[in-house]
């Protein structure tokens, strides 16, 4: 591979002559040979985003040249736009401010703007890495600030979509599944009638709900340290510049960022993180619930609950011929394991922070970018391959109704809730219907019965007289 010399404060490094990171990042290349894992391309995305926003911000405030800004500002839009992302290949498990990505960051912006100004890569001419690109900043306060930055605009980019795609899919299924009566459950056991459709309607609210946790991480993200340089206290930093920025990060992504109220909080803690990676693992228990209710729902053919017909995506088995499983309920449920571990992993980061710095930023970045990218996709494939192919099984569910000793509830108002107790353990005990039961003992006459057992009558909330505070 051609080489080519570069220097930094230690000294003289050899860098691969194509890349336009220079001595600092080679440095931190090879004394972080971990993972193999760079930095998520959305955070450097979201990185070039706030590189270019300190460009115009020190240009607005007269600290730097129209020409060098200008420069500055493309060169890190071509990061924002992912054209530079192969030039980022730092390590996650690497310095804990994120100094190496920092600096990575503002060697690719400098050497990029030689290029475009016909010098020659590493000659730090029109701009300065460190003078120029990163003017008025600390990797101290830049890294946080492209944490939430990133964080944010993934958030409402990605996961908001595909829960919204997911929410408006089980909706459909709601409305489509509303005439069709089922068996509850409670505690795994026949429980009262319920429609297929109200009960796809809790699904359905359940990922509104998740959709807003997800405004509410997005509303957490919205304070940046920018402006807080070393420790907090803005050193080298011109007053106004933190103002600056923030205004025009939110005019590029739509997003309301502001400075953070305190700047020794926004760097010595990362408590917003912490609650991010909260709402995160509790979109993960909402989804898990929802993929493990289908998959049981649709347990069978014959011999499990088989309300539900799901949509077959691939063969089930290398040696049962024709079986079909619930692969897309095992996906999510998987990738929202692997979020709340995620989470977990960004609890702990949040809570080791020690004095003015959080020094597990890069760990940070990596565990909420991942948890965002697999549940974004993870809901997006499940609307699309399992819940709009869900079939209902309508025979089946009468079936099942029919069956049910809990039927007996709707007896309580009249007969009382000790002779109903006597009809439904005489019918299975007999295996005879409760309406047989109840006729022969002269309990109720048949026209009144007959209204009393009616399923679809006890889908309605007071319809019965049925009390829907207890269990």
């Amino acid at each position: 591979m051609k080489t080519r010399l570069e220097r930094d404060s230690m000294g003289e490094m050899q860098v691969p002559g194509e890349a336009l990171y220079g001595a600092s990042t080679q440095r931190a290349v090879l004394n972080f040979p971990v993972s193999g894992r760079p930095l998520p391309e959305a955070f450097i995305r979201g990185l070039g985003l706030v590189k270019l926003a300190c460009a115009r911000a020190n240009e607005e405030l007269g600290q730097l040249a129209g020409g060098k800004s200008r420069l500055i500002q493309q060169a890190a839009r071509e990061i924002a736009e992912g054209k530079l992302t192969a030039h980022f290949p730092v390590d996650v498990f690497q310095t804990g401010s994120g100094t190496s990505t920092n600096m990575n960051a503002n060697e690719v912006i400098a050497n990029r703007v030689s290029q475009l100004s016909g010098e020659p890569i590493g000659s730090k001419k029109p701009v300065h890495p460190n003078d120029d690109v990163n003017l008025s900043q600390s990797s101290n306060d830049i890294f946080p600030t492209t944490l939430h930055v990133s964080v944010a605009l993934a958030l409402h980019r990605q996961l908001l979509p595909a829960l919204d795609a997911l929410a408006v899919t089980l909706e459909k299924k709601s409305a489509e599944f509303s005439g069709i009566v089922k068996i509850g459950r409670t505690h795994l056991m026949d429980a009262t009638p319920l429609t297929l459709g109200q009960e796809f309607s809790g699904y359905a609210a359940q990922t509104r709900k998740a959709i807003e946790r997800g405004h509410r991480a997005i509303a957490a993200l919205g304070e940046l340290a920018v402006g807080g340089t070393a420790v907090g206290t803005g050193i080298n930093c011109p007053p106004g510049f933190a103002t600056h920025v923030c205004r025009i990060l939110s005019d590029e992504t739509g997003l309301p960022f502001r400075e953070a109220a305190n700047h020794f909080e926004a760097q010595g803690a990362r408590d917003d993180c912490v609650e991010v990676a909260g709402q995160l693992a509790t979109i993960a228990a909402s989804l898990t619930k929802i993929a493990n209710d289908l998959r049981l729902l649709g347990s069978g053919p014959r011999a499990g609950f088989a309300e539900l017909q799901l949509p077959a995506t691939q063969p089930g088995s290398s040696i049962m011929p024709g079986k079909v499983n619930p692969v897309m309920s095992e996906m999510l449920v998987q990738v929202c394991l692997y979020t709340q571990g995620l989470a977990q992993t960004v609890v702990m980061c949040g809570r080791d922070g020690h004095f003015e710095l959080n020094v597990t930023l890069p760990l940070m970045a990596h565990c909420l970018h991942e948890s965002i990218h697999c549940l974004a996709n993870g809901a997006r494939v499940f609307a699309e391959k399992c819940v709009a192919g869900l079939e209902a099984d309508t025979e089946r569910c009468r079936e099942l109704v029919d069956r049910s000793l809990m039927l007996v509830t709707a007896l309580n108002p009249h007969i009382g809730y000790d002779a109903a107790a006597a009809v439904a353990k005489e019918a299975f005990a007999t295996g005879r219907t409760l309406r047989e039961i109840v006729l022969e003992r002269k309990l109720l006459d048949p026209a009144t019965l007959d209204k009393a057992l009616d399923p679809l009558s006890m889908t309605q909330p007071g319809a019965t007289g049925l009390s829907v505070s207890g269990g």
